[in-house]
């Protein structure tokens, strides 16, 4: 899979197995740098296992086929942490025990050295997220909003590739969730980042504008 552009995550005849049971395929899809395609489909399609395809971590109870590429460079054989695929889930996942800080330094690039540069990253990360002066605060004592934001910019801060969203707005009330939609869908095309969503909220899909795909139902030839 060559010849597209840099940041452009393809998939090519991939299927999804589970036992003796077709999940989905064969899917082909490219998502270029900025764009967001929705994923939509029932429970048990298989939306949430494709996205752990392409992170590395799908259970191996299931059975894969077919090609991934990110840059043009094949995924399957990479161990999870050499993909530079970020991903945010229906929680959070900030660690309680460390300060927000900490928690934006755990995710910090490893290319980012030394103690002045690596506080200048979590800064300018606090910034953009509207949390300027929040670094020494308990998580817990953060509004949904507020861990939301940090948990964005915690992924970005590791400088992925590509970004994966695994209904990350569902258990946000419907004002709050309009607010980060947007700010998370800005970021990722400030990042030229392709973006794969995972969604059963038509309206998160409208507010995606991308492509959106039916999994479980027939490609179109």
């Amino acid at each position: 899979m060559t010849g597209m552009p840099a940041n452009t995550l393809e998939l090519r005849g991939v299927s999804l197995r589970l036992g003796p049971r077709a999940l989905f395929g064969p899917l082909d899809l490219t998502v270029a740098p900025g764009d967001v395609v929705t994923l939509m489909g029932p429970s048990g399609c298989g939306k949430s296992s494709l996205l752990a395809l392409i992170c590395g971590t799908l259970d191996p109870a299931f059975r894969a086929s077919g090609e991934i590429a990110l840059d043009g460079r094949p995924l399957r054989d990479l161990a999870p942490e050499r993909r530079r695929v970020g991903i945010l889930f229906q929680d959070d996942l900030l660690f309680p025990h460390l300060s927000v800080a900490d928690n934006l330094a755990f995710g910090l690039d490893p290319a980012v050295r030394g103690r002045k540069a690596r506080a200048a990253a979590i800064a300018a990360a606090l910034d953009d997220a509207g949390l300027d002066g929040y670094g020494e605060r308990d998580p817990a004592t953060l509004s949904g909003g507020q861990r939301a934001r940090v948990a964005l910019m915690r992924t970005l801060l590791a400088r992925p590739r590509a970004l994966l969203l695994d209904e990350p707005f569902s258990r946000l009330d419907a004002g709050l969730r309009d607010r980060i939609r947007r700010f998370v869908f800005d970021h990722a095309r400030a990042h030229a980042l392709p973006t794969l969503l995972v969604t059963h909220d038509a309206e998160d899909a409208r507010a995606a504008g991308g492509t959106v795909l039916e999994l479980g139902a027939p490609q179109a030839d």
